[in-house]
């Protein structure tokens, strides 16, 4: 692990929350849509979102 500021180490838990934020507003749009297709769509979007989570989750070990 790279040698994190305390700057750098509240930004990425910043980040680490906006992700989750969004995670499950995602997945809540998701549903509550009644379009199969906007629903995907959604899903999708929580997935990256997901990802983005872990990728920044990785430099806290």
């Amino acid at each position: 692990m790279a040698n994190l500021t305390s700057k750098e180490l509240s930004a990425l838990e910043d980040q680490l929350n906006a992700e989750l934020v969004l995670i499950a507003k995602y997945k809540s749009m998701a549903n509550q849509c009644q379009d199969p297709k906007l629903s995907s769509t959604f899903d999708d979007v929580a997935l990256k979102h997901q990802a983005h989570y872990n990728t920044l989750f990785q430099f806290l070990n």
